[in-house]
């Protein structure tokens, strides 16, 4: 066994350190007998490999999509598989696909050598608008149900929330169109929790499961709905999948309303999500922390972000009254929320004195151009909003009238020279700072209210439920940043729609990597293992850094005159090994050929 940069005895050329394509290389040794090196990049393959194969995912894809077709040249389930593969390791646009294909060996990918040399985006599109025709929901629940019986998934309580996608450039034919009865979604402006608003976008919804934050189920909107209508749909969806509807249903606080409330708890579902503060419940606690002490009772405790900091602690009081749907509310209160509360309070205060003290100086140069009283006011409230200040800071406008005299008539001043009198408004700003609204906004700081139909649960066990949430923020970073969703770059509804389908499709699998190394460090039990550079300590390891440190080994395979000689599989370090074994997978298994 050799390693990628060095050079076995008796062969004159071999590839430089870099292994991360496909190559040959050519000598001749002192017989004249011609040699060659051919190096395949393995990276994350066999790992992706073994998570499709647990899924079944290639014969799914089989069944769903057409037959191959000599004319297509590229079998549609082939195509997507190497989508899909290639959004988990490469995150390729479709026409570098087959670039990064010839890199690895293509029976890894699914693919024959007469398969590697037609792949292209113009193929793979065709693939897409294959797997938009197809029933994609009986795929995907093939695909959902048999993670979860092969992964023993806990789905007693899942999480859902959405998106937006912003895409770059106009989507024209993104309209929403019907394409062989199925509707397409419409790529238009909306909403954007990316805070671009200057930019088209798509509506992405998933849930996860709270075991893993595996993903269980997503759908694709038009780019200007909003979260409230989607709830239903969402959880009908996922009684579909489970066949059952006495699950934990959590959400943000767009849930919270009276239609989708009802319709959970009508169909013997349980559901958490946060109290609006528009809502009058919120308004009557925070009025109760006026003038009473609530009884606390800590719920959580763990240790601060950085050494030397308090603890973070989670504690939580039952509401004096039920919703007025008839749901119990459970108030929590973080220590780590409550100083964020007064540092945010405090940092938008002095942004707004600072803003009107700015405002004041321009009011008395002498070149200001705020004539009316009215001008002043609205350029101040304008500052204050900016700000998010309006409603700790106050002002007043103050006007200063200046008298000028002068001749009525030109020429020199004389005794019977006659005068006008001209008046000048001037104004300035006095800031004041509502001491009884701050007061009022620091007694409830770090709290927020918690809404459930579920009994059963205890107070700690509803906010044990919705602290889970952000691991579900964690699979949309995912979706953005290392898959890269992001502009889609496509024009076609059907085909966008379709690599979507991919996207969720690669998410579940990473979200599988992910779940597995880390189940297999409580099994082993590990707190810790040294995955990041320079072997330092992970705590969570992210399926971007286990493939990560595969990425460089390869394949390599000597030939003599076109007969093959000798392969030379990759050592993998005691880091890769461990990683393997946390995976339930051998070092031989990663090696053996396909």
């Amino acid at each position: 066994m050799w390693c990628a940069g060095n050079k076995p005895k008796g062969w004159g050329v071999v590839m430089s350190g870099r292994n991360d394509h496909a190559n040959s290389n050519k000598d001749r040794d002192g017989d004249g007998g011609e040699f060659g090196l051919v190096s395949r990049t393995l990276g994350g393959l066999p790992i992706v490999n073994q998570m499709l194969d647990r899924l079944g995912l290639p014969a799914l894809l089989a069944d769903a999509l057409p037959a191959p077709d000599a004319r297509l040249k590229l079998a549609p389930a082939a195509a997507i598989r190497l989508a899909v593969t290639n959004l988990v390791l490469g995150r390729e646009p479709l026409y570098g696909l087959g670039e990064w294909a010839a890199r690895h060996d293509p029976t890894l990918l699914g693919l024959t050598d007469e398969d590697l040399a037609v792949v292209n985006d113009d193929r793979v599109g065709r693939a897409l608008e294959a797997l938009f025709d197809a029933d994609r929901a009986s795929l995907l629940i093939g695909v959902v149900l048999r993670a979860i019986s092969e992964f023993d998934i806990d789905t007693t309580q899942l999480h859902n929330d959405s998106t937006s996608i912003s895409v770059h450039g106009a989507y024209r034919d993104a309209v929403g169109t019907v394409r062989g009865g199925q509707p397409t979604v419409a790529i238009t402006f909306g909403h954007s929790k990316d805070h671009r608003p200057d930019l088209k976008q798509l509506v992405w919804i998933l849930t996860v499961s709270a075991d893993g934050a595996v993903p269980m189920a997503y759908r694709l909107a038009d780019g200007n709905t909003t979260d409230d209508p989607t709830h239903v749909p969402t959880w009908d969806g996922l009684v579909d999948l489970l066949g059952r509807s006495d699950f934990l249903y959590v959400a943000d606080s767009k849930l919270c309303s009276r239609d989708a409330m009802g319709h959970i708890a009508g169909g013997g579902g349980r559901f958490v999500t946060v109290l609006p503060r528009s809502r009058a419940e919120d308004g009557a606690f925070r009025d109760h922390l006026q003038t009473h002490a609530p009884v606390w009772t800590e719920a959580v405790r763990r240790s601060g972000a950085r050494l030397g900091d308090p603890d973070e602690v989670y504690s939580t009081t039952p509401a004096l009254l039920r919703s007025a749907e008839g749901y119990r509310i459970t108030w929590a209160h973080s220590t780590a929320k409550a100083s964020r509360d007064a540092a945010t309070r405090q940092a938008r205060i002095e942004a707004g004195v600072a803003a009107l003290e700015a405002l004041d100086a321009r009011l008395a140069g002498p070149r200001s151009r705020f004539k009316t009283r009215v001008a002043v006011e609205q350029a101040a409230t304008t500052a204050l909003n900016d700000t998010h200040a309006h409603r700790w800071v106050t002002f007043t406008v103050t006007e200063t009238i200046t008298k000028a005299y002068k001749q009525e008539r030109a020429g020199r001043p004389g005794a019977a020279t006659r005068y006008r009198e001209i008046l000048t408004s001037g104004f300035g700003l006095q800031t004041d700072i509502a001491l009884d609204r701050v007061a009022y906004d620091a007694a409830s700081d770090g709290c927020f209210p918690l809404i459930s139909n579920d009994r059963d649960l205890t107070d700690a066990q509803v906010l044990a439920a919705y602290r889970y949430q952000p691991n579900l923020e964690r699979r949309h970073h995912l979706l953005k940043s290392v898959q890269d969703a992001a502009p889609v770059l496509l024009h076609n509804a059907a085909r966008i729609e379709a690599l979507f389908c991919c996207q969720f499709l690669a998410l579940l699998i990473s979200a599988l990597i992910e779940r597995e190394v880390r189940t297999g460090m409580r099994q082993a039990a590990l707190n810790n293992i040294p995955l990041y550079p320079e072997f330092r300590d992970c705590k969570a390891p992210s399926t971007e850094r286990i493939l990560e440190i595969f990425g460089t080994l390869a394949r390599h395979e000597l030939h003599r005159d076109g007969t093959h000689v000798q392969t030379f599989e990759p050592e993998l370090t005691a880091q890769q090994q461990q990683i393997l074994e946390l995976l339930g997978m051998s070092p031989s298994a990663y090696t053996q050929q396909a």
